[in-house]
């Protein structure tokens, strides 16, 4: 089941409904990726003359399945930036609540482009095949995974991952839409220092979107996830998302909570 498919029912008009999800699930809830993705699709269709989204926050507050209602709703809208509030109602509830703010572009005052990605990464020609046949079921029918860095990670001061991905059926998506599902398919770097075995759970999820009309090659894009302090369970975690040719498209930040 494509992205795309799973989307189809999503009309932008506030109804109920039943989204084909079950290869996207993640135990009894939706991938991270995969139920922002909703609502921002939710966003764009309730409002199809939006301009391209720029940052969103989006809060995961209990488990979304396969039955939602998606509402949106315009809060603010200016001459260049408009900010729209969509919630994902499970059972009547918020399963997850988010903010988009969508804006025009404007003539430039100063430009100051990311640098490529360092250390450079292993080329995804020649990097390792990861998670074949293992994980949750989103991730073993729709993504392939390759190592991006040397087993174990490279010297940094903080824990870091970095992953090759790439969709393994990507009909159609647009690039925003591609970028808000890839952006946190990473598993949270505090994976790494954890002392025992535990699960780990997205608790919310801030994004900066770099380039609203990002391409790469092959379909592969680099993720990275660092986690920047992690006690108390929980971990606070940066995510990075770089085309094949190292130029960084989407920025982040998330709370992650961490057990066991």
């Amino acid at each position: 089941m494509s992205i795309t498919a799973m989307l189809e029912p999503i009309a932008g008009n506030g109804e109920p409904v039943t989204l084909p999800a079950q290869e996207w699930l993640q135990g009894r809830t939706l991938y991270g990726g995969a139920s922002a993705l909703i609502a921002y699709t939710a966003a764009i269709r309730a409002f199809p003359d939006l301009p391209p989204l720029r940052s969103a926050q989006v809060a995961f507050v209990a488990p979304v399945g396969a039955d939602v209602t998606p509402r949106a709703e315009i809060i603010r809208q200016g001459r260049n930036v408009t900010q729209v509030r969509v919630d994902l109602l499970v059972d009547g509830k918020p399963g997850l609540t988010s903010f988009w703010l969508f804006g025009a572009a404007r003539e430039p005052n100063g430009v100051h482009r990311a640098p490529p990605v360092s250390p450079a990464p292993v080329p995804f020609e020649d990097a390792e095949p990861m998670m074949v046949g293992k994980g949750p079921a989103f991730i073993q029918h729709q993504f392939e995974i390759r190592r991006a860095e040397p087993s174990g990670g490279h010297e940094e001061a903080v824990p870091v991952m970095r992953r090759w991905v790439r969709l393994k059926n990507d009909d159609g998506l647009d690039p925003v839409s591609r970028s808000v599902l890839l952006g946190d398919v990473n598993a949270p770097s505090a994976i790494r220092v954890m002392e025992r075995p535990g699960p780990l759970s997205s608790m919310n999820w801030a994004i900066n979107i770099l380039d609203p009309e990002a391409r790469t090659r092959e379909g592969w894009w680099l993720a990275e996830t660092a986690s920047d302090h992690a006690d108390a369970g929980y971990s606070s975690e940066r995510l990075r998302l770089w085309n094949a040719d190292g130029q960084l498209v989407m920025v982040g930040q998330q709370a992650v909570a961490v057990f066991g």
